[in-house]
C-alpha cells in the first residue's frame, strides 16, 4: 500500500505546524532556502533542453515567462504586505521585504522554473520515447505535433496502435 492511499488527497501541514518545537521549524525553515543554491544548475538544465528541443527542429515551445504569473497579479506590494506579528522582534515574518521577496520573487519563480522544466522533459519524452506507460497521461500538457517514431512512416507502423494513434505524440488523431 503506498503512504498516500489513505490519504484525502490533500497535505496536511497547518494542523500539525505549532505542534512541532521552534527549533524543528527553524531547521525546516533553513531547508527553503537552499534549495536557491541548485537554481543556476535547474536553470542551466531548463535551458539547455529548451535549446536541445529548438535545434532539433522545435517551434511553439513554451518559455519560462509563460510560467511566469503576472506581476500585476500578485495582490500585494512593499507598501501594503501585510506580516505577522510577534514577540520575537527579529522574526522575518513580520518584515514586508521578506514576504515580497518570497511571495512576488522566490516562490513563483521557483514554482514556474520546475514548472517549465517538467513541461520541457515531457516535450523530450513525447518526442524520443512515444510509448504509453500508467503515467504518461499526465504528460498531456506537453503535446507534440508528432513524434520521432511517427516522423517515419515505416517504423510508425511498429508501434502498437496505443502509442502510433495517442493524440499526446501525434496530431493526426486529435479528438
Amino acid at each position: 500500500m503506498k503512504a498516500c492511499d489513505s490519504c484525502s488527497g490533500r497535505a496536511e501541514i497547518g494542523k500539525n505546524h505549532n505542534k512541532v518545537p521552534v527549533l524543528q521549524r527553524t531547521i525546516g525553515l533553513l531547508f527553503v532556502y537552499l534549495p536557491i543554491l541548485t537554481l543556476p544548475f535547474v536553470f542551466l538544465s531548463a535551458y539547455l533542453t529548451y535549446y536541445h528541443l529548438k535545434l532539433i527542429g522545435g517551434e511553439n515551445i513554451k518559455t519560462l515567462s509563460d510560467f511566469l504569473p503576472a506581476r500585476s497579479s500578485h495582490r500585494y506590494t512593499l507598501k501594503n504586505q501585510i506580516t505577522m506579528d510577534g514577540s520575537f522582534k527579529l522574526s522575518l515574518a513580520q518584515s514586508k521585504l521578506y514576504w515580497i521577496l518570497n511571495c512576488t520573487w522566490y516562490c513563483p519563480v521557483s514554482v514556474a522554473l520546475f514548472e517549465w522544466h517538467a513541461y520541457l522533459v515531457k516535450l523530450v519524452e513525447n518526442w524520443w520515447c512515444p510509448f504509453t506507460h500508467e503515467k504518461k497521461e499526465s504528460y498531456n500538457n506537453a503535446k507534440i505535433d508528432k513524434s520521432f517514431w511517427h516522423i517515419y512512416p515505416e517504423d510508425a507502423i511498429k508501434l502498437e496502435p496505443e502509442d502510433r494513434d495517442n493524440e499526446i505524440w501525434n496530431d493526426s488523431n486529435d479528438k
